[in-house]
């Protein structure tokens, strides 16, 4: 009897045991959890030079050794200038690596996309709260035909997640996952998870002032006109008292 009753109480710790580790190696990253993530984005400042804005509401109950990636393709409407990433690193803490070279002085009709990862660091007024903020800049485009604004749409990124000790692949089948640099410091790389958004994230979209087609005839007509005028009245002005 002793035998049997110490055999269940081993039996007992082992599946206590079991429950607890699976839980801690998963880190509460549940497919219930992974459906509640939320991402949202937004525009701020006016302008050429603007901040995009992407926020991950990601609940109280969040693993605190979470961490986040988020792959943004950015179009050839705008870019994002490297030497000012650097300089926020330093005074911000923002975390963003670029894949490619940027010229910054090149008009949109010729420069390509972009692509970007940005890790989002936590929100301390927020809990739960993840948050990136991205400066862009808008490039030159060719004149419109009387619109005088050029729309730039930029897509969702896709969402990676981490979580250091955890084994957050258990909680998506079959997940997928990829390589990249661990932070911004892009010093070692890690495993990260692709996390599928909703699919009613959308598109975000700002506009830029462009020049006008329309206006070219009275913009170069009276152009001429000034030009014309100010070399009457330079030419009166020698005539009248030469070149003293």
């Amino acid at each position: 009897m002793v035998t049997k009753v110490f055999l269940c109480a081993i039996f007992l710790v082992v599946e206590i045991y079991g429950v607890a580790k699976t839980e801690e190696d998963n880190c509460d990253l549940s497919g219930e959890w992974l459906e509640s993530l939320k991402v949202t984005r937004d525009i701020w400042k006016m302008g050429f030079h603007r901040e995009l804005v992407t926020t991950m509401e990601c609940g109280r109950q969040s693993p605190e050794k979470l961490h986040a990636l988020l792959v943004q393709n950015l179009p050839r409407g705008v870019f994002v200038d490297p030497y000012q990433l650097a300089s926020l690193q330093q005074d911000t803490g923002l975390q963003a690596l670029l894949h490619s070279k940027v010229d910054l002085e090149a008009p949109a009709y010729e420069s390509n996309g972009l692509s970007m990862f940005v890790y989002p660091k936590r929100d301390p007024g927020r809990p739960g709260h993840l948050q990136a903020v991205v400066p862009i800049h808008g490039r030159y485009h060719r004149p419109s035909s009387g619109q005088g604004w050029e729309r730039i749409e930029i897509e969702p990124p896709r969402l990676f997640l981490r979580a250091n000790g955890c084994a957050q692949h258990l909680a998506v089948a079959p997940p997928v996952l990829m390589d990249a640099p661990c932070s911004g410091h892009n010093m070692s790389m890690c495993k990260w998870m692709e996390v599928q958004l909703p699919q009613d994230q959308r598109h975000i979209s700002l506009e830029l002032p462009v020049g006008d087609w329309s206006l070219a005839v009275p913009v170069c007509g009276g152009t001429l006109l000034v030009t014309l005028l100010c070399c009457v009245l330079i030419a009166n002005a020698i005539q009248r008292h030469g070149f003293q």
